[in-house]
């Protein structure tokens, strides 16, 4: 299925240096003094007090204002053009919306590369612990020492001494084993996508295999990049502009899809959203992926007949994307 992009993402990244004087300074405010500063200093159109205390009660100031504020504010003036307090909390729920759609996706992902390393992992060495304990398992290069050690000590405490999961000790009492496939459940997706880039090439190209049209060092970087999203998403932060810290591959889509490039570099789908969903065609099933466009698609769509002409509606159509077979 061939991917075809309409990205009219205007809002790369959220406006991180405003966020520590979004009320002049660092003191606290009561819930009134903030509205009153949204109202009469940055000129946000607030029709319903009690509501917007109430939001500000439940989400807070800095998660709610400094997270989303960004694109109806002038950057010149730091105020807002013509914007009520509706807008930035319709752009606020669509982010929600998406965070749960998105990670719902993640975790598929996530599901599938924990169970793929340790099956390939397990064929290749055998059920016992010792095995993913020791770091002779992974790769011999003195550079990557120090990640292993980081790495095994993690897995030793899981397999020998950890007991705040119910299924590790019943297999330590009941085997005095516990083998890697039920391990890597207590890994969180951080510590998986690092056990792949540490494994023998051997293993990660076993490991890829899974993948269609992924080469081992690309799965490396798509799922260093999904670290950062999952984490997002977990700790319920701002995804629609978010940026990752890492890249995802240069792809065959990004090609197709003919992205403007600055010098040798992409200018779009590379750290972006667009780039976590141009990974997910590329890990998730054909089906899953079918899933997941259809709901993102019904996202917008929902965004748009809700508000079409509200300055949080142009928000969402600069992240709109179509996909056809």
């Amino acid at each position: 299925m061939a991917l075809l992009f309409s990205f009219y993402h205007e809002f790369t990244e959220c406006e991180a240096k405003e966020m520590p004087n979004q009320l002049q300074n660092d003191r606290f405010r009561t819930y009134d003094q903030q509205i009153d500063i949204l109202k009469n200093q940055k000129g946000l159109i607030i029709s319903d007090e009690t509501i917007t205390k109430e939001s500000l009660i439940n989400i807070g100031y800095f998660s709610l204002i400094g997270g989303y504020k960004y694109p109806f504010k002038n950057p010149m003036t730091r105020k807002y053009i013509n914007t009520t307090f509706e807008d930035i909390y319709a752009l606020y729920k669509f982010d929600r919306e998406l965070r749960e759609l998105t990670f719902k996706y993640l975790c598929e992902v996530e599901m599938k590369i924990r169970q793929v390393i340790s099956y390939c992992f397990c064929q290749h060495h055998g059920d016992s612990q010792t095995h993913y304990i020791s770091t002779a398992s992974y790769r011999s290069e003195p550079k990557y020492a120090r990640d292993i050690a980081v790495l095994t000590n993690i897995l030793s405490k899981i397999a020998i001494r950890d007991t705040d999961h119910s299924y590790l000790v019943h297999q330590r009492n009941a085997h005095q084993n516990v083998p890697l496939w039920v391990a890597v459940n207590a890994l969180t997706f951080g510590q998986i996508s690092k056990m792949y880039s540490l494994l023998p090439f051997s293993l990660q190209s076993a490991v890829a295999q899974e993948y269609p049209h992924v080469n081992e060092k690309e799965l490396e970087q798509f799922l260093r990049c999904l670290t950062f999203y999952r984490n997002v998403c977990a700790h319920n932060e701002c995804l629609y502009c978010f940026s990752s810290r890492r890249d995802i591959p240069d792809t065959n889509l990004h090609r197709k899809l003919n992205i403007p490039k600055t010098g040798t570099q992409y200018t779009q789908g590379k750290r972006d959203y667009f780039a976590l969903v141009i990974a997910f065609r590329y890990l998730l099933s054909d089906d899953s992926f079918k899933k997941f466009k259809k709901a993102l698609l019904a996202s917008f769509a929902h965004i748009k007949k809700k508000a079409p002409d509200s300055r949080s509606s142009n928000c969402m159509i600069s992240l709109a994307f179509q996909v056809i077979g």
